[in-house]
């Protein structure tokens, strides 16, 4: 592995401004560096999808109770198809919005109405993004020829190639300052931030998959992750402590064609405060604690041989008995949303979490998917979301791409249900182009969604399951590090 580069001069393109254009995203293909693609099996479906005539292009459809009441499209520089939006992470009155060519900061204090703030250029997939104080942390997970924000790409069989964390001080949303970079192996696909207990620490848990024989610095067996440790004071410290392996055993081997083997993680949520955090690991979901935030141990391993075929993210409920795991079919560029793949392919499993301390196993009740068919040009899979803060019931708002926006109940682990919906058509009608919703997420009042091609969407949800939600205000939200909201 090479040894963290000395920060060199760093260039950032910063583009303020006071309000949105009309600038309309533009259509495209699979992503590229995304999750590694498993073909998606042909399965006869196991239920009916609702009666409804098809979306036309762009066409939007919703339940009552969840309507669009703004969107800002994508901007120059990120205007452009292959600058995909990505996750979202929230402080006060503002929403950071990672894209493949950087990041962008809105201005969302009033929420019908949100603003650009400012545009760092910072080209490097995916740039998974989230804040801590005046910290801003991005991940990069595609080899570039160095560190900085003007790197090109390079391929990661160069040894000189740089793949990793970068660290932002935005104590001012309008000119964010590029202040220190970590490389880890492999990249960074994602990361999670989890506080330190003194509170003057955090630590970055860095996740990243597929090694390649021919790639110096990401050879297999790569069953780990990176833990950076950033002192908040002095950030230009960060560096990789620790780089634990979650699978001795070499993990889950795969079924080609169908499902993933491990050989890492591609995501982890945390629950700092119960000491847990789930790790959603290609092939395996595992459960861990994280008291000792260095040294995080596996308790508990589940694997889904029938239907999942990659293990992308996960949702604990507030009380940290349930964990809701998603499966990226077709990894996020396939139409898995129709009859033929059926309803318990490309969708969540819910477990629930019995017994105590190191004797808590997982065990799972049921599946969930969007009820509604999508068409075969529209890519659409279980993607990021995160829990609703409502008072005795479990809900969580979740992003299916071009399946929309899905509101769905799981307080009874065995009968999830959807509860509110909203999505808009295809892209085309003519081919498969890679769109929709990204990353959907509830905050302070509203729920923001990052469409890949259409910018950022804002919904209100008005339900009488969810009332008791707009009492909760947040002053930052990370939805991979999760909160507990109230002892309900």
């Amino acid at each position: 592995m090479i040894r963290s580069p000395r920060p060199r001069g760093r260039q950032l393109k910063i583009v303020s401004l006071a309000a949105a254009g009309l600038l309309l995203g533009s259509v495209a293909t699979a992503p590229p560096g995304h999750a590694a693609q498993t073909p998606v099996a042909q399965t006869p479906a196991a239920q009916s999808p609702a009666a409804a005539p098809p979306l036309g292009v762009d066409e939007i459809s919703s339940s009552p109770n969840l309507r669009q009441i703004a969107n800002l499209p994508k901007q120059a520089p990120f205007d452009t198809a292959a600058a995909f939006g990505t996750d979202i992470a929230f402080q006060g009155r503002y929403a950071f919005a990672g894209n493949y060519n950087g990041f962008v900061i809105y201005d969302i204090g009033k929420p019908s109405a949100p603003s650009i703030v400012s545009q760092v250029l910072c080209p490097g997939s995916q740039n998974d993004i989230s804040v801590y104080g005046n910290l801003l942390f991005l991940s990069t997970d595609s080899s570039r020829s160095d560190d900085s924000c003007s790197s090109v790409a390079q391929p990661a069989s160069v040894k000189e190639s740089w793949e990793g964390i970068k660290i932002f001080d935005i104590s001012d949303k309008a000119n964010p300052r590029y202040v220190k970079a970590v490389e880890t192996a492999c990249g960074s696909h994602t990361h999670t931030l989890v506080p330190g207990k003194d509170r003057k620490t955090v630590y970055l848990y860095v996740s990243s998959y597929s090694p390649r024989a021919e790639f110096p610095d990401c050879q297999p067996p790569h069953d780990s992750i990176s833990i950076v440790k950033v002192p908040v004071k002095s950030p230009t410290d960060a560096a990789v402590v620790a780089t634990p392996n979650l699978f001795p055993d070499g993990g889950y081997e795969g079924v080609p064609g169908r499902a993933s083997a491990t050989s890492g993680c591609h995501d982890i949520t945390a629950y700092p405060s119960k000491d847990l955090a789930a790790g959603a690991c290609m092939g395996d979901g595992v459960l861990m604690d994280i008291s000792d935030r260095e040294s995080p141990r596996v308790i508990n391993q589940v694997r889904d041989t029938v239907n999942f075929a990659f293990w992308h993210s996960a949702t604990f409920n507030n009380a940290g008995t349930k964990v809701v795991f998603t499966d990226e079919l077709g990894g996020g560029g396939a139409a898995t949303c129709n009859e033929t793949v059926g309803p318990n392919r490309g969708a969540n499993a819910i477990y629930d979490i019995t017994g105590r301390g190191d004797a808590r196993t997982m065990v799972f009740r049921s599946y969930y998917k969007i009820p509604r068919v999508n068409a075969d040009t529209e890519n659409c899979v279980a993607h990021n979301g995160s829990l609703i803060p409502v008072l005795g019931r479990d809900i969580m708002v979740q992003a299916w791409y071009q399946g929309g926006v899905s509101v769905w109940d799981f307080t009874d682990s065995t009968k999830p249900k959807e509860i509110a919906y909203w999505e808009r058509g295809p892209l085309s009608d003519t081919q498969l182009a890679t769109g929709g919703a990204w990353s959907s997420y509830y905050y302070n009042g509203h729920i923001y969604s990052s469409d890949i091609q259409k910018g950022l969407d804002v919904l209100k949800l008005t339900d009488w399951r969810t009332w008791s939600a707009e009492l909760v205000r947040l002053r930052e939200l990370n939805v991979q590090t999760q909160a507990g909201y109230l002892s309900w």
